[in-house]
């Protein structure tokens, strides 16, 4: 069982919350969660590239020099892989990276990933974060009580709020989500999650529902 402190935004510790690790996930599993990290960042890939092979290089067909008698190697063509203005041997196409996960394993893993922060000191919880009106300095003055400026943070909120968006997007190397779009990268990806207790009680009880009944 772990016992977070609860901050308030001046930086105040106003209450504790306790949350055991392995609740969200029984164990810890490096592969899978490795897997599931390659497995986004694979989707997010363009597979755009491309070069051209000998068949697609501009060029005269014809041989270069006749095959015996030159006291040179033989050659074909100026397109050939082996000359320079030459087609690629093995050349690059189009091509989708994405793939998919089994379902329960991509849950599982985002469930790994919190409980990995968790159980390495690496969540802050916050009581509340509400904005009238989006004020980057006010996030900013948050983050700084809390002894969190600079590093690369992610804030997971209960819900989408769009003062709170607006609020944090001008900040360097930090990014929000509602707790529902959590996944494995953007979790273990930052150095710090912060988090407020609504949101890890949204994560519980999402947690808890997915679960079998035993």
């Amino acid at each position: 069982m772990a016992t977070l402190p609860v901050y308030d935004r001046t930086g105040a510790e106003v209450d504790t919350y306790e949350v055991d690790p392995s609740e969200l996930a029984p164990r810890i599993n490096k592969q899978l969660m490795h897997d599931a990290v390659v497995m986004y960042q694979a989707n997010v890939r363009q597979g755009s590239a491309k070069t051209k092979s000998r068949a697609e290089v501009a060029g005269s067909t014809a041989k270069m020099y006749r095959q015996k008698g030159t006291g040179r190697a033989r050659a074909g063509s100026r397109q050939s892989g082996v000359r320079v203005g030459g087609g690629h041997i093995f050349a690059k196409r189009p091509r989708d990276f994405s793939y998919r996960l089994p379902k329960k394993a991509v849950q599982l893993a985002t469930r790994m990933a919190v409980a990995s922060k968790i159980a390495d000191d690496e969540v802050t919880l916050l009581d509340d974060l509400k904005f009238e009106e989006p004020k980057t300095r006010e996030m900013a003055a948050v983050l700084k009580a809390l002894e969190l400026e600079g590093m690369s943070l992610l804030v997971a909120v209960s819900e989408y709020d769009v003062n709170v968006y607006r609020s944090i997007r001008n900040l360097a190397n930090v990014s929000v989500v509602p707790v529902a779009e959590l996944n494995a990268l953007n979790v273990l990806r930052p150095r710090r999650l912060l988090m407020t207790t609504s949101a890890l009680d949204a994560f519980r009880e999402k947690v808890t529902a997915g679960k079998p009944a035993s």
